[in-house]
């Protein structure tokens, strides 16, 4: 006779240690997602967790012929909608703790960067889903129903970290599908579903300010042109942190040498006074509110009148140090790609309150976080202790070469010719990002691949 397994018990032990290694109960505790009676929320938390292991959404788990052991679906649900669970409060201790685990795996001239930026959560399908907008998907140029997931990372240079997120509805009453239900104002609920209809300024400030009181501490945040504008430079500068951002070709100007120039005049002012082959040159001028920052002008090597501008607060970084650390916001781009395509964001569930889509974001970040110091932990030889220093260096770093690249491939996604697959630098980063995935992982997901 053949011995019937948990379900669970049937996946590589790898994971039950890692499980306990992040200490998730103790995270749970902490943030209040506790329990009186019935299941724990440790043993809910680790059933929708290890769904996308097992290659089964809750339903396929809950008919299978090993679903004594298991909770209803009821139950299941209910942990996923209650609006009282500190569900932020739960990924910044968690997101802490794998951060500090990784400090002193670096170096202490090793960057450390804040990444910002914002994709799609699309819900096309839904109907009555609380909140739920008409945002503009920037990808395509058209409107979508659904959110437009706000999220905060921490990287040193070779991992990620998910720190934050915020799903931002429609500020404007007339692009929102559905309103805020009525959910007790003392909750935590409550407060999320007040900074969902928050401006993207706003929502970023208040994101950083969280990770700031978590103890979470970084050199540099990084952002592209959709978060590059004055008000929101001088105030997270005022907070401390320096900005590295790609800066748009719009009416803004700035102060040089008394005068109000825009981008494009900066550049042929740099242009006549340093050439090279990859970098342009660099000016020194000043926002229109007195503060002094650093503009760097990178050149598409294909095409000689494309360029980019590069913003920085920190003057006193030279351009190729500029340019490499920025290179490093790519990480975002590969963590959307991973989350949606492999980690089932918006597909395993399709409920209806705004709780259950903090709840289930909040479980799916968290398993990136596993990936993530699964991988720091696989790679970087310095995790095996004093054997390190006998035969191996600290993790490769964004090299100024790679950064380049990855520019250049941007300029080239935008011009009108064909490109292939091979050349968009999310691909690229997204390849390098599954290569080193440890094997138990990868045996679990075996749909890992390339995808445009």
């Amino acid at each position: 006779m053949i011995p019937v397994n948990h379900p669970f018990e049937q996946l590589p032990k790898q994971l039950s240690k890692a499980f306990t290694a992040l200490k998730i109960g103790q995270h749970l505790r902490k943030s209040g997602i506790i329990k009186g009676f019935g299941v724990p929320c440790l043993e809910l938390f680790r059933i929708v967790f290890l769904l996308v292991f097992q290659h089964k959404n809750l339903f396929r788990l809950l008919e299978g012929g090993q679903n004594e052991a298991l909770p209803s679906k009821d139950v299941v649900y209910r942990f996923l909608n209650h609006s009282r669970y500190a569900w932020r409060k739960f990924l910044l201790s968690l997101s802490h703790s794998v951060v500090r685990e990784m400090t002193p795996l670096t170096s202490d001239q090793r960057v450390r960067v804040f990444i910002i930026d914002d994709s799609v959560y699309s819900r096309n399908r839904s109907k009555t889903l609380e909140l739920l907008a008409r945002v503009h998907d920037h990808t395509t140029g058209k409107f979508i129903k659904g959110f437009s997931m706000l999220t905060l990372g921490w990287s040193d240079g070779f991992s990620f970290v998910p720190l934050d997120f915020n799903l931002l509805s429609s500020r404007k009453p007339e692009n929102r599908l559905q309103e805020m239900k009525e959910v007790d104002r003392r909750t935590v609920g409550y407060k999320r579903r007040q900074e969902a209809l928050l401006s993207k300024p706003e929502a970023v400030s208040k994101l950083i300010d969280h990770a700031l009181d978590s103890d979470i501490q970084a050199d540099y945040v990084l952002m592209d042109t959709w978060f590059t504008q004055a008000p929101l430079i001088e105030s997270i500068v005022a907070k401390g942190l320096a900005v590295i951002g790609m800066v748009k070709q719009m009416k803004q100007r700035y102060l040089h040498e008394s005068k109000m120039l825009t981008l494009a005049e900066l550049y042929a002012n740099t242009s006549r006074l340093q050439r090279n082959k990859d970098i342009q040159g660099s000016i020194h001028v000043q926002l229109a509110g007195g503060l002094a920052i650093k503009i760097v002008f990178v050149r598409n090597r294909n095409k000689k009148r494309d360029w980019l501008a590069i913003l920085s607060t920190d003057c006193t970084l030279s351009d190729e140090e500029i340019v490499r650390i920025y290179g490093i916001r790519w990480q975002i781009e590969t963590f959307f790609k991973v989350t949606k395509s492999y980690l089932q964001l918006g597909k395993e569930f399709q409920g209806r309150s705004y709780d259950m889509l903090v709840s289930h974001t909040t479980i799916v970040f968290a398993r990136y976080l596993l990936l993530s110091w699964q991988t720091r932990q696989h790679n970087d030889a310095k995790t095996i202790g004093g054997m390190f220093y006998l035969f191996c260096d600290e993790v490769k770093d964004l090299d100024l070469k790679t950064a380049l690249q990855q520019l250049w491939q941007f300029i080239q996604a935008f011009l009108p010719k064909e490109k292939s697959t091979n050349s968009n630098p999310v691909v690229c980063q997204l390849v390098q990002w599954i290569a080193t995935l440890p094997s138990y992982i990868k045996a679990c997901l075996p749909n890992l691949s390339c995808e445009s």
